[in-house]
């Protein structure tokens, strides 16, 4: 063999020798790649086993125990407040509302701040004689603004998943405040029709395509690790739930239809009352939608309709609606006697909020 052949033979072996090291080289980079896809998926996984968890928890368990005691004290009551209609990063801007109105997200930050504040004082300083054993925080739809109409889409603070990221931290502080004080809280909660991500509201799958429905869970996740906590976030448009021996029923309220006239909202929403009475037997109807506070809790009307903290808009203003108060519903739930104080949650501080 000549030294041509020898030096073509060589060649020809660390050709084959290179083309197996790269072979193996690149065998180890696609191992290591896959290596990481199956952590990163494992562990994919395991958060989303982690948030099914904790959403199963949150719609799945009956309301707490301590609601329903089977001997409670003579002094006990239980507080409720309703937080609905809070439409936040909605703006309404104070000069087309000729100076009677005006909304942004820092307003509504200080609005919800002032919300705990005032449930706090109203249960600690103006139930005297009574023992408040816990709190029922009633989370009603309408959290959100929401883009359902062209104008909200380009007016508002941000997108609607901008919105769920940031309430939903404003939404744990403001719980987390509550149960420091209460030490167990209850919270119930219903979508309303602002969160829903389509045009025409649908009835399959309502719950779960809508904002208000992703900034509960969220929330929720936020605090999974508070034991104090007790989420009841509805599958369905409406939320049964006893305090004591008295029945709840909460839903939006956007099932109403009609409201002019004389008689005003009044009509349609009793009409939707005895019409659920039929399927969901309740002892009071709690709603929100309407951004007015009407509390009849007791005697046979049995309704509490909340209002907003949003205040008059330009919609209520066109529409001449009279103004209301940026204020939510509070009442106590006695034992022996069901609903009995009721007063509203006052939540603006024009001073606060500089205009």
């Amino acid at each position: 063999m000549t030294d041509l052949d020898e030096f073509e033979e060589t060649a020809a072996l660390l050709e084959r020798l290179t083309a197996a090291e790269q072979k193996v080289a690149k065998q180890r980079v696609e191992l290591g790649l896959s290596r990481k896809q199956t952590e990163q998926l494992v562990a994919e996984r395991d958060d989303a086993l982690q948030r099914l968890d904790l959403y199963e928890t949150a719609v799945g368990l009956d309301p707490p125990k301590w609601l329903t005691p089977k001997r409670p004290k003579r002094t006990a009551a239980t507080a409720v407040a309703m937080l609905s209609d809070t439409h936040w990063d909605e703006v309404v801007d104070v000069v087309e509302m000729d100076g009677r109105g005006c909304y942004n997200r820092q307003i509504a930050e200080l609005r919800l701040q002032r919300f705990c504040d005032k449930t706090i004082e109203l249960a600690r300083d103006y139930t005297a004689g009574v023992d408040i054993e816990g709190l029922v925080l009633a989370l009603g739809g309408d959290l959100v603004s929401g883009s359902i109409h062209e104008e909200l889409r380009e007016s508002n603070e941000g997108s609607g998943l901008e919105t769920v990221v940031h309430w939903s931290g404003q939404l744990a502080a403001a719980v987390t405040l509550l149960a420091d004080h209460f030490g167990k809280v209850y919270l119930p909660a219903v979508v309303g029709n602002h969160g829903r991500m389509t045009r025409k509201p649908r009835m399959k799958g309502r719950v779960r395509d809508n904002l208000d429905w992703l900034l509960m869970t969220t929330t929720a996740n936020h605090l999974v690790d508070d034991d104090r906590l007790s989420w009841g976030i509805s599958e369905s448009t409406d939320q049964l739930f006893d305090i004591y021996d008295t029945t709840f029923l909460l839903t939006h309220g956007d099932q109403v239809r009609g409201g002019g006239g004389i008689g005003g909202i009044w009509p349609p929403i009793m009409r939707l009352r005895a019409r659920k009475q039929t399927n969901a037997p309740h002892d009071v109807l709690v709603m929100g939608h309407w951004h007015q506070l009407v509390q009849a809790g007791t005697g046979g009307s049995g309704l509490i309709v909340n209002g907003t903290t949003k205040g008059p808009d330009e919609f209520s203003a066109i529409c001449n609606f009279p103004d209301e108060p940026p204020q939510q519903a509070f009442w106590l739930v006695a034992p022996q006697h069901g609903v009995t104080t009721q007063a509203p949650i006052f939540v603006m501080d024009r001073k606060k909020e500089g205009w």
